[in-house]
């Protein structure tokens, strides 16, 4: 299938709301909806690694019920959600995208999946992870074209979005796992600040890692985060994620900084082209824009996350020393070459190197926090172009490795295009100030939609 003739369509649950208060429309009906899509497309897209329908359909009837009389869990009650195979679900297995993992089943459910079902939200199924949330591919294509990929590691959650099987799916980012599929698949994709939303039975222990959400609109991404977090909270010792109980009101920056990631000398020519364009509409309306060459902190912000990829991937590996050494004990060979390498590279660092790489973080972090006095956000691009063709690969993540690096919120919103396939636009914003970037993301919505 090209990309012409897929034409995905996401579909947002939270507009279709006043209609199951009125009784036009239903959450089951909706389900329905969604359920079409899938026995359509699930076959060459291949989202889900489990779907349980008949539950599924057991639960919108409850939901259509407690709409009709007017007692829903939440705003988000009878809304169909992905759950991404590195976090645990009760009812369904939890393979971590590994065949070491095949079957395994933790007989409980995450924080994140347990308020989920507190709020009403209906768990569709299980969507593919790459294995163990890291770079080695699966089996999910992109639902524009299928020959592309989809990104990862939240590959099935932004593809299951993208073409509207699904309002919402959860996913993890540690590198670029939300932000890079979410571009790549024409859906939003919002990483929280670090510990936003708790990651309790999330099979990703890494210290830049954050649980956040893959959604048709803002409006959905921002009430399954603020359902989760009114319900689990954020990691231990943090608040987690706070802000007003619908989403933020849209809200024009006065002053935004260009940040140009190492990315930048990969992008391509539309790439840049589209951005430039989106950053002029923006200007016309009234945002002053900022970028290295006139702010020496930009500067400065942007040397310290020149080698984001390399210093994350380096925390990365040494924080993985475990669990990865204990698979020696089972079948080895069942893990990817990558992952093999990953434990190597743990095994030559010390805690010195781990130390200096941490301290290195730690700077990059300050440089960032210290934009904060001048600039709502920074700006940039979600991934150097569309979706590449092949399948071997999830992509460049140059792009959205720095927020990961940084641990402060960061979305991607499918409002620029390049060769007539999505690419995201991508804002970042400062640590624990994810209610004030949706409100900024409402309103730049709004002048490029």
């Amino acid at each position: 299938m090209d990309a012409a003739a897929a034409k995905p369509r996401r579909r947002p649950f939270l507009a279709a709301t006043p209609a199951f208060a009125a009784g036009t429309d239903s959450p089951r009906a909706f389900l329905e909806r969604c359920l079409s899509v899938i026995a359509e497309r699930e076959g060459e897209v291949r989202a889900f690694v489990v779907v349980d329908i008949e539950k599924a359909r057991n639960a919108a009837d409850e939901s259509t019920q407690r709409w009709r009389d007017g007692r829903q869990l939440s705003p988000i009650d009878g809304m169909p959600v992905g759950v991404k195979d590195i976090i645990e679900t009760i009812d369904m297995p939890t393979g971590m995208g590994s065949p070491l993992f095949e079957g395994w089943r933790s007989e409980r459910d995450a924080a994140s999946v347990k308020a989920l079902r507190e709020a009403g939200a209906i768990i569709l199924g299980k969507t593919v992870t790459t294995e163990f949330a890291a770079v080695h591919p699966n089996v999910t294509r992109n639902p524009w074209d299928l020959d592309r990929t989809p990104g990862g590691s939240s590959s099935g959650s932004a593809a299951a979005v993208g073409c509207g099987m699904v309002s919402a799916a959860l996913g993890t980012q540690v590198i670029g796992s939300i932000v890079r599929p979410a571009s790549f698949c024409g859906c939003v994709g919002f990483k929280p600040t670090v510990g936003a939303i708790n990651r309790g039975g999330s099979h990703d222990y890494l210290s830049q890692s954050a649980l956040g959400v893959l959604a048709a609109d803002l409006a959905d991404a921002w009430q399954v985060m603020k359902e989760m977090a009114t319900r689990c909270g954020g990691d231990p010792g943090t608040v987690g994620l706070v802000g007003p109980a619908v989403l933020p009101e849209a809200s024009r920056p006065a002053r935004v900084a260009v940040i140009r990631t190492a990315g930048w000398a990969t992008a391509s020519e539309d790439a840049r082209q589209a951005f430039d364009r989106a950053c002029a509409r923006l200007a016309e309306a009234g945002v002053q824009f900022s970028d290295g060459s006139d702010d020496a902190a930009i500067s400065r912000a942007e040397a310290a996350i020149k080698d984001a990829q390399a210093l994350s991937r380096a925390i990365n590996a040494w924080e993985s020393r475990w669990p990865l050494n204990t698979y020696g004990d089972r079948d080895f060979a069942k893990l990817s070459q990558p992952m093999q390498e990953r434990l190597k590279q743990a095994e030559a660092m010390s805690q010195d190197d781990y130390q200096a790489a941490i301290t290195k973080r730690d700077r990059a972090r300050l440089l960032h926090a210290a934009l904060a006095d001048r600039y709502e956000a920074a700006i940039t691009l979600s991934a150097p172009d569309a979706a590449p063709l092949g399948l071997a690969s999830t992509g460049d993540a140059t792009f959205a490795v720095p927020a990961s690096l940084l641990g402060v919120p960061a979305m991607s919103l499918p409002l620029l295009t390049s060769g007539g396939l999505p690419l995201g636009l991508q804002l970042i914003g400062f640590s624990g100030r994810d209610a004030p970037l949706f409100g900024l993301a409402g309103w730049v919505s709004s002048q490029l939609s």
